[in-house]
């Protein structure tokens, strides 16, 4: 979640005072679609719009076959986009019958009560629970019986390497911790050849690497009420990550200026032995840059930076729970025909027709499992069943934007070369105290 989704996010959590009275209004309909139009809201797909609307075709004439109800699709380019019409339309108590949101965002919409709770009878007309990863269904709701969120796609974050350098620089494998990782990047950089590829200026990528590595080591940074940012185990995730350009140099010094895909470009040109977080949309890039028939995915490491094994209190978090999720609005008068648009899209055939259209990987447990024969997904699925929800309070959009900051505000030491601990202390001490202060209006 950048910047600008996390300013929405806050004006969206003003929202949610507003609409806490909403209820539902308006009748459900019979289930016959006849007549009837569908109102949908999901994100363009700026990378591969024409194979987008080719779906959106495909999906609504099946589903017009199957109900006789037109589907109308309307789609956000932004965060900002996606929010904005969540808040007016909660409000307003009208608008789209069903959402496709960031995972990320179902704790803030869950906090507008505007959204139906998914029951037995609910879970039933979509197939039930068990249809899905597991995993997906990690980040529905606070808990099973308060869920509004039901997994569509996954997008879990792996990291792709350079099997041909790999090989040059004498490693079998590819690395599994954090420590591993650093030592194989050190083997491979020499030249203008660099060991890792990070985007340290990218909205979404740095706070992933410091969550992740801090709740492999026991810190889950959000401890119920209490923020703990200034953790030894956080400080240590900074100092490893800040470490890769800074003191290590396996990272090329033009990375602390680069976006996600600036260092995905990067490692396309074949120069370089890791990128260090990616997901299965990078591989139509991979396959038409120098590095075709050369990478494979592998999972990110899941033992803590300083550690040869993760603590006994430790978790394998191999990737943040991502992707999107279905909520059905509870101001729709068309519920009957939201939930069984949500079966449709959500079943085994069109889970597959969905990934080879636009990369997006099955939440559909069956169609999930039938990626495991590809080897270069099969990384990916993995990382799919071993990601790890970030906790589900309306402060986490605060607190997310505190790691991403301490990170924002060192781009000018690190591309100085000037970061010191005394630095690093004194951004995560602001940090703690930013994220603390959002925990505590929650309460």
């Amino acid at each position: 979640m950048g910047l600008r989704r996390t300013r929405a996010v806050v004006a969206l959590a003003g929202a949610a005072v507003l609409t806490a009275a909403l209820g539902a209004c308006g009748g459900d309909d019979s289930g016959d679609g006849g007549g009837k139009t569908l109102n949908v809201l999901i994100g363009a797909n700026t990378q591969y719009p024409a194979e987008q609307q080719a779906w959106q075709k495909s999906i609504s004439e099946k589903f017009k076959a199957q109900t006789g109800a037109e589907v109308k699709f309307e789609t956000f380019a932004s965060a900002s986009d996606e929010l904005t019409k969540i808040q007016t339309s909660v409000v307003a108590g009208s608008g789209p019958d069903v959402y496709a949101i960031g995972t990320t965002l179902t704790p803030t919409a869950y906090s507008t009560k505007a959204f139906v709770t998914l029951g037995d009878e609910e879970w039933k007309k979509i197939g039930g629970r068990e249809k899905f990863v597991p995993s997906s269904l990690g980040i529905s709701g606070p808990d099973e019986k308060n869920q509004i969120g039901i997994p569509w796609v996954g997008r879990p974050f792996v990291m792709v390497y350079n099997t041909e350098l790999l090989k040059a620089a004498g490693i079998d494998k590819p690395a599994t911790t954090w420590d591993e990782l650093t030592a194989q990047a050190k083997q491979l950089t020499k030249g203008d050849q660099y060991g890792l590829a990070v985007a340290y200026k990218d909205n979404f990528d740095p706070w992933k690497f410091i969550w992740g590595m801090s709740v492999q080591a026991g810190n889950p940074i959000v401890d119920g009420k209490t923020a703990r940012i200034t953790d030894p185990a956080t400080k240590k995730a900074y100092q490893t990550f800040f470490g890769w350009i800074g003191t290590d140099k396996v990272v090329d010094p033009a990375a602390v200026g680069w976006t996600n895909s600036q260092a995905l470009a990067a490692f396309a040109k074949g120069k370089t032995g890791y990128f260090a977080l990616t997901s299965a949309l990078a591989a139509k890039a991979l396959d038409d840059g120098a590095v075709k028939g050369k990478w494979a995915f592998t999972l990110l490491p899941t033992v803590p930076p300083g550690a040869t094994t993760r603590p006994a209190n430790g978790v394998e978090a191999a990737s943040i729970l991502s992707g999107d999720n279905l909520l059905v609005a509870d101001y729709s008068k068309n519920k009957d025909l939201a939930f069984q648009f949500v079966k449709l899209i959500t079943d085994q055939e069109a889970q597959l027709d969905i990934y080879k259209a636009l990369g997006q990987l099955p939440a559909n447990a069956a169609a999930a499992q039938t990626l495991t024969a590809d080897p270069k997904l099969k990384a990916v699925v993995e990382a799919q069943g071993k990601s790890v929800a970030t906790p589900f309070s309306g402060a986490w959009a605060d607190v997310q934007l505190a790691l991403t900051n301490a990170v924002v505000q060192s781009i000018p030491d690190l591309a100085g070369g000037s970061m010191t601990d005394a630095k690093i202390d004194e951004r995560l001490a602001a940090a703690q105290k930013a994220a603390q202060s959002s925990l505590d209006r929650v309460k």
